[in-house]
């Protein structure tokens, strides 16, 4: 089983730029990084126009779209539930490491992200036995580490810890 860790936090908390500091801290220490986003609005990654585009619209189930230097597959949902984080995790490549952004309600060790421009401020560490740590731009008073968003490679130290990685 591939060791997963979460980075959490409300709308505009910095979970992006947490998940993206990460992957290099990790991929720097010679790990291979997976990450799974969430997006909770509609979302697309074909444009238009294009060939898998007009594959997708005329009513194909997935596409695939290859070349020498990438892949995707693109899955049309079709009135389906939305698939479980384990059905997703089970369909990645072998990697050291997973990064998931998002999904607070699942049950994986994870971060969460405060900043104080966020639209929420409600704590979510107090109701989440998960998270293992807090990263934030302002003092927290809590019982579990609290990091700057800057600390990078303590909270990359953090997780390799809970995780039992070698870094």
């Amino acid at each position: 089983m591939t060791p997963v860790f979460g980075i959490t936090g409300w709308k505009n908390s910095g979970k992006t730029t947490m998940t993206e500091r990460l992957v290099t801290e990790f991929t720097r220490r010679g790990l291979r990084v997976a990450t799974v986003k969430h997006a909770h609005h509609g979302f697309d990654i074909d444009r238009e126009g294009t060939d898998s585009h007009r594959h997708r619209c005329a009513g194909a189930a997935e596409v695939a779209i290859v070349s020498a230097r990438r892949w995707a597959l693109m899955h049309e949902v079709q009135g389906d539930a939305e698939p479980t984080l384990d059905a997703i995790l089970a369909r990645l490549s072998p990697c050291d490491l997973v990064l998931v952004e998002g999904y607070k309600r699942e049950a994986q060790p994870k971060i969460e992200v405060r900043r104080s421009g966020a639209r929420e401020q409600t704590p979510i560490a107090p109701g989440d036995p998960s998270i293992r740590a807090i990263a934030a731009d302002h003092p927290v008073d809590s019982a579990l580490p609290v990091f700057t968003l800057d600390d990078i490679p303590a909270i990359a130290d953090l997780i390799a810890a809970e995780l039992g990685l070698a870094t």
